[in-house]
C-alpha cells in the first residue's frame, strides 16, 4: 500500500507542476444570451471575446496622423505572431492615449499563453509606451501571483503553524510527521487528477490554491483524530495490528462519515449549471474523496510502520492530562447551566450573522487584483482615458435573420433608435457599430462608464434587456441579443443563484440520513444541520463586516469592496457545511460510544468533550492557519474566501462545538439518543431503546 501511494505521490507531483497553463477563470454561462452572442461573434466576426487583447499606447503629446499609422503598423505586425488574431483600427482617446482591439478565435486558456508572444512582438515608436492588456493578458499576469501567494501561504503560514500545533497536540514524537506525509500524498494525487481533467474541460485558476490548502487542512484534521485514537488503543492492546484495527473501526469510521459529508456538499456544486462553479466543485470534490481513500488505506499502513515506538510521546504527558481535565471541567460547567450557555451562544451567532442581510455580489472585478501588473497598468491608462468599461464592453448583436437583412430600411431605423437610446443612457461612454461580411448581423460595441462587475454596469444590462431594446421596436423576425462582459456577469449571477436554493435543499436532504446513520439518533442530525446553517450565516456576516464595511482594510490591510465575488457564498456553503460536520462527527460519535458503554447523558457528553476537545481545537487552529494563507494573498476573491472559511471554522470549533452542542444536549437529555426501531431498520443500524441511566431516571 505504501508503494502504491508513493507512486501516486511522484506521478501527481510531476503533473501538478504542469497544471497552471491549463487553468483559466471563464465565467461563460451556456444557454444564455451572452453565450449566444459569444458564439455569433466568434463565427461571424472572428472575435473569440475571451481570446481578445487590448493594445494601449500612451504618447508624450497629442498623436498626429503619422504616429497613428506607425502604431497601426506595429499593432498589425505584433498580431501576426498570434494565431487567428487581427487588429482593429487604432483610435485616439483622452488626448494622448490610443488603443486598438486585437480579436482572435483562441479560447481563454490558449490566449493567455500567447500573451508573452504578443508582448515580445509589439514594438512601439520612440516616445510611446505600449501595453498589452485585456482579459487574457490579465489572467496571464495573474498566474505567477497565484503561484507566489500559494507558496507563501503554505510555507510561510500554514506549514509552520501546522508543525507548531501538531507538536502541542501530539507532543514531541516521530508520528508528528505522519499528517504531513498524508497531506503530500493526497494533494499530489488530487492535482494529478485535476491535470487529467483540465485537458477536457476548463478548470478555474483558483482550483490549485483550493486543493493544496484545503487538502492540507483535511489531511491534518483526519490524521489528528486517527493518531490520537491509535495512541489510546495502543495502551489497551498487546499487538500493534489489533490497535490499528480498533482505531480504524472507530476513528476511521468517523473519518469516512466526515469525508462523505464534505464530499456530499461539494458534489452538489456539479449540478449548478455554470462551468466555473462546476470546475471549483470538481477540485473541491476530489480532495475529500482522495483523503477518505487515503485515510482508509494509507493511514493504517503508516500507523503500522510508525508502531509503538514511533507513536511514543516524549514528555508533555502531564500537561496533556491537565488539558483533558480542563475540558471535563468546562463540560461540567455547561451541564450545570445549559440554558444560559445555549442562549448566549445562539445570540452570539445570530448577531454575527445579521450583517449578511447587507451582502451584495459581483461576478468579478479588476480592482481586486494587484494594480502593479503590466496588464493592469495598461488597463488603468485606458480606464482613465475612456472609462472602466473598456476592459470588457457590452456587445449587442442584431440578427436580422437573412443575408443583407441588416441593411433593410426597417432594420436601419430600429438600429438608429437603439443607438439613440444608448447614447442617452448615463452608463454609456462610447458606442461603435460593426457589420459582419454577410450583412446579416450588426454588432454594437458599448463601452460603459463602470467596470463590468460593478452595480451600475449590471443594472445597465437589466435596463438594456427589459426596456431599451424592446422600446427600439425591431421587426418581429429580428433577434437582439445582449452579450459581453457585463451581460456574462449578469447571467452568471442569475443562473448560479437560481440553482443555489436547490443546492442548499439537496445538501440538507442528503446530509440528514447520513448523520442519522452515523449518530444513530433522530434528533442530533437536525441539531447539527441547524447549527451549521448558523455557522455559515455568521461567515457571510463577517464578509460584510470585513470587506464591505472596511474592518479588514483598517485592521489587516485587506481589499475594501462593496461587493463580494459571486462564487464565494456558494462555495463557502458547500465546503463549510462539510467541514463543520467533521467536528460534529468527531465529537458526537465519541459521546455516542460513551453512551453505548453505559454512561448517563451528562457523563457521556462530558466524556466526549474531554476526549475530543483538544483534538478538535488543534485541528481547527491548523485549518485556520491554512485558510489564513488565502487571506494573506494579493487576490481579493481569495482573501474573501479565506476569511470566510477561517471565521466559520473559528466559530464552529469554539462557540458551536464547545458551547452550543453540549448545552443543547444537556437540555434535550435522554432524547438525544432516541432512534425508533423502524427507522433504525431502514438505516441498517441498531435502535436506541429506553433504559435507566446512571442517575436512576428513565433514559434511552
Amino acid at each position: 500500500m505504501l508503494a502504491v501511494w508513493f507512486v501516486l505521490l511522484i506521478v501527481g507531483g510531476v503533473f501538478s507542476v504542469r497544471l497552471s497553463p491549463l487553468l483559466s477563470n471563464d465565467f461563460a454561462v451556456p444557454g444564455t444570451d451572452s453565450a449566444r452572442v459569444a458564439s455569433i461573434l466568434a463565427r461571424q466576426f472572428g472575435d473569440g471575446s475571451n481570446g481578445d487583447y487590448l493594445l494601449v499606447f500612451a504618447s508624450k503629446g497629442p498623436p498626429g496622423r503619422g504616429l497613428r499609422l506607425r502604431l497601426q503598423g506595429a499593432a498589425d505586425q505584433a498580431a501576426s505572431h498570434v494565431p487567428t488574431a487581427r487588429v482593429g483600427p487604432v483610435r485616439v482617446v483622452g488626448g494622448n492615449v490610443l488603443y486598438a482591439s486585437v480579436v482572435s478565435q483562441l479560447d481563454l486558456r490558449r490566449a493567455k499563453q500567447e500573451t508573452s508572444v504578443l508582448r515580445r512582438a509589439l514594438h512601439a515608436p520612440r516616445g510611446v509606451h505600449a501595453y498589452v492588456t485585456g482579459q487574457a493578458a490579465i489572467q496571464h499576469d495573474l498566474d505567477p501571483v497565484f503561484a507566489g501567494d500559494l507558496h507563501h501561504g503554505e510555507f510561510a503560514i500554514a506549514l509552520p503553524a501546522a508543525l507548531l500545533v501538531l507538536l502541542l497536540v501530539l507532543g514531541v514524537s516521530a508520528i508528528v510527521t505522519l499528517p504531513l506525509v498524508f497531506a503530500a500524498a493526497t494533494i499530489a494525487t488530487t492535482l494529478g487528477l485535476v491535470f487529467a481533467i483540465a485537458h477536457t474541460i476548463t478548470i478555474a485558476t483558483y482550483v490549485t490554491n483550493l486543493v493544496e490548502l484545503i487538502g492540507l487542512a483535511l489531511a491534518i484534521d483526519y490524521s489528528l483524530l486517527v493518531v490520537s485514537r491509535f495512541r489510546d488503543e495502543l495502551a489497551r492492546a498487546d499487538q500493534i495490528e489489533d490497535a490499528v484495527v480498533r482505531t480504524m473501526t472507530t476513528a476511521g469510521r468517523s473519518v469516512v462519515f466526515s469525508g462523505a459529508t464534505v464530499a456530499l456538499g461539494l458534489a452538489l456544486l456539479l449540478f449548478i449549471p455554470v462551468p466555473f462553479v462546476r470546475s471549483l466543485g470538481i477540485g473541491g470534490l476530489l480532495i475529500p474523496v482522495v483523503s477518505v481513500a487515503a485515510a482508509t488505506t494509507l493511514l493504517p499502513a503508516l500507523l503500522s510502520v510508525y508502531g509503538r515506538r514511533g507513536s511514543a510521546e516524549i514528555g508533555l504527558l502531564r500537561r496533556r492530562r491537565r488539558v483533558n481535565r480542563f475540558w471535563r471541567r468546562l463540560a461540567n460547567a455547561i451541564m450545570r447551566r445549559p440554558l444560559l450557555f445555549l442562549a448566549g451562544g445562539a445570540a452570539f451567532l445570530l448577531l454575527a450573522a445579521a450583517p449578511a442581510l447587507a451582502l451584495s455580489l459581483t461576478p468579478g472585478s479588476a480592482d481586486g487584483i494587484p494594480q502593479t501588473l503590466p496588464s493592469v497598468r495598461g488597463f488603468d491608462v485606458l480606464r482613465r482615458a475612456v472609462g472602466p468599461g473598456a476592459l470588457s464592453p457590452t456587445q449587442i448583436v442584431i440578427d436580422s435573420g437573412r443575408r443583407r437583412g441588416a441593411d433593410a430600411p426597417t432594420e436601419r431605423a430600429a438600429i438608429a433608435r437603439l443607438a439613440s437610446r444608448l447614447r442617452a443612457d448615463p452608463e454609456v461612454a462610447a458606442l461603435e457599430p460593426l457589420l459582419d461580411p454577410t450583412g446579416r448581423y450588426e454588432e454594437l460595441v458599448v463601452i460603459g462608464r463602470h467596470e463590468y462587475g460593478q452595480k451600475p454596469a449590471l443594472s445597465f444590462i437589466g435596463r438594456l434587456r427589459q426596456t431599451i431594446v424592446p422600446r427600439s421596436s425591431f421587426p418581429r423576425e429580428t433577434r437582439v441579443l445582449v452579450g459581453g462582459g457585463s451581460a456574462q456577469g449578469f447571467d452568471f449571477l442569475r443562473r448560479s443563484y437560481g440553482a443555489f436554493p436547490w443546492l442548499v435543499l439537496g445538501v440538507l436532504a442528503l446530509t440528514y440520513p447520513l448523520l442519522l446513520r452515523a449518530f444513530r439518533s433522530l434528533l442530533l442530525p437536525l441539531k447539527a444541520i441547524a447549527l451549521n446553517l448558523l455557522s455559515v450565516s455568521a461567515s457571510y456576516g463577517m464578509l460584510v463586516v470585513f470587506f464591505r464595511w472596511g474592518l479588514g482594510a483598517r485592521a489587516l490591510g485587506l481589499y475594501r469592496s462593496d461587493q463580494i465575488e459571486g462564487w464565494i457564498p456558494i462555495f463557502l456553503f458547500a465546503l463549510l457545511f462539510g467541514l463543520s460536520m467533521d467536528y460534529e462527527v468527531f465529537l458526537v460519535t465519541r459521546m455516542r460510544e460513551a453512551w453505548d458503554a453505559g454512561l448517563d447523558n451528562a457523563r457521556a457528553v462530558a466524556d466526549g468533550l474531554e476526549r475530543t476537545g483538544r483534538i478538535i481545537t488543534g485541528a481547527a487552529m491548523i485549518m485556520i492557519a491554512a485558510f489564513s494563507g488565502f487571506v494573506d494573498g494579493r487576490i481579493a476573491g481569495l482573501q474573501e474566501f479565506g476569511l470566510g472559511l477561517a471565521v466559520a471554522i473559528l466559530v464552529d470549533a469554539t462557540v458551536v462545538r464547545i458551547v452550543l452542542v453540549p448545552s443543547f444536549m444537556a437540555v434535550v437529555g435522554r432524547w438525544n439518543w432516541w432512534l425508533p426501531t423502524r427507522l433504525a431498520r431502514i438505516a441498517r443500524v441498531t435502535a436506541s431503546l429506553p433504559r435507566v441511566d446512571g442517575s436512576g431516571s428513565a433514559s434511552l
